[in-house]
């Protein structure tokens, strides 16, 4: 995983186990990789990884059971979808708006392309 300086990198770390999650790679209780093994993979400081799962855990994507580790919560995926949804909205779309502006485009202009 290659880190960028525009997040965090605790939150660079909680996106890739949401994106886990996303793809199904990790599902509904599935136990995750320990902090300690997630931060040699991603080649981090431990407490680190410990910060993004606090983050996740707070928001009842992960949950932690003593002494065993962590795991998926039963309500990750829909959790999940509404949180990159609304960072979507509140920080990406912002600026692909600002993009189009600044190019003189229109949404009519992107549909022509037909990219997808």
């Amino acid at each position: 995983m290659e880190f960028t300086d525009k997040q965090a990198i605790y939150l660079q770390i909680a996106d890739y186990v949401c994106e886990h999650i996303l793809t199904k790679k990790w599902l509904p209780s599935d136990r995750i990789p320990s902090t300690r093994e997630l931060g040699s993979r991603l080649e981090v400081n431990p407490n680190t990884v410990m910060r993004a799962y606090e983050f996740l855990k707070n928001m009842e994507i992960i949950h932690d059971q003593r002494g065993i580790g962590f795991f998926i919560s039963d309500q990750a995926p829909e959790r999940v979808l509404a949180y990159r949804k609304a960072q979507f909205l509140e920080q990406e779309l912002p600026q692909f708006f600002k993009t189009l502006a600044l190019l003189n485009m229109s949404l009519d202009d992107i549909k022509s392309l037909q990219i997808c």
